[in-house]
């Protein structure tokens, strides 16, 4: 599943691929490490938008009716339509250049970076939900769905995002449950490229 995210692309790549009205982000800058808790561009089907990374579960329960502590990174595909702590959310589609895991002991870990083979862009399928917080502060939110890895990933991690083709993203923003299903499986194997993440300012953007 993805620790953290990389957008390196020009925004215009997206009105390209998805004929998206991006002239209120064109000059967002390059991103080369994005973490949880960060804001991230997303695509809805109303448009373009920023979130947050991490779903506040507030009121939000399990299956025993108890209140969901931790903020909500990522979902897993096999329950994201069945937990009742994902009851009411939207989807959106999260466009990175890749991602980032780590293998290894603490202290000692590799980091790798994930990109397509080709270059180019990576459709991640995502819920959404909103905060609302103190004030009358409301805070649009994502979290991104996995699934169980391919073989490129399996060798340096258990999960990985559920990945969508552009050809995909309107059925993924509108179709109903049953209808996205089959969206949600391993990324092809072979059209991924994973190499050592060297040189990657961890502190920052």
């Amino acid at each position: 599943m993805p620790g953290r995210l990389f957008l390196t692309s020009p925004i215009s790549e997206l009105r390209d691929v998805r004929g998206a009205d991006t002239s209120a982000f064109e000059n967002e800058p390059p991103r080369h490490n994005i973490a949880p808790g960060q804001e991230l561009l997303c695509v809805t089907a109303q448009g373009l938008s920023r979130m947050r990374w991490g779903i506040i579960p507030v009121g939000r329960v399990n299956a025993r009716g108890r209140p969901v502590m931790e903020t909500l990174i990522n979902a897993r595909s096999e329950t994201v339509f069945e937990k009742t702590a994902y009851e009411g959310t939207g989807r959106a589609v999260v466009p990175v250049n890749g991602w980032y895991e780590w293998t290894g002991e603490k202290r000692k870990k590799t980091a790798w970076r994930i990109a397509p083979r080709d270059g180019g862009l990576l459709f991640f399928a995502a819920i959404t939900d909103v905060w609302n917080g103190p004030g009358g502060v409301t805070v649009e939110q994502v979290a991104t769905v996995t699934c169980p890895p391919n073989a490129d990933v399996e060798p340096i991690h258990h999960r990985m995002g559920v990945l969508l083709r552009p050809s995909d993203i309107a059925l993924w923003l509108q179709g109903d449950a049953s209808e996205v299903h089959s969206l949600m499986v391993p990324w092809p194997q072979g059209q991924l490229r994973i190499e050592h993440a060297e040189g990657v300012d961890w502190s920052g953007p």
